[in-house]
């Protein structure tokens, strides 16, 4: 199970403000505001941005992580980035 993303916290805290700590708060403001300054947004045309959001939505993730996967993906396929294959007679670690 994956931990919950700031903009779901602050959504949280925003709906029952009354009942959050302010240390808490204060976290997640702060949190928010390193997100904020970090991030690069990436724009694209309605039609796109549709497609991804249905994506996402499909993937079970985030708009960026959504972006993430789907460079990561092309990247690999195209090979500007290393695939790590596992050989069939190969040894792994762990288990399947």
């Amino acid at each position: 199970m994956s931990l919950p993303d700031t903009a779901m916290l602050l959504e949280d805290a925003a709906d029952r403000i009354g009942d959050v700590a302010l240390p808490d708060l204060q976290i997640l403001l702060r949190r928010a505001a390193l997100r904020l300054r970090n991030a690069s947004a990436v724009s694209f045309e309605d039609d796109v941005e549709d497609s991804l959001r249905d994506l996402a939505g499909e993937l079970g993730m985030t708009r960026n992580d959504t972006i993430r996967f789907i460079v990561r993906e092309w990247m690999e396929k195209n090979t500007y980035l290393p695939v790590h294959t596992l050989d069939e007679d190969g040894e792994v670690d762990g288990s399947a």
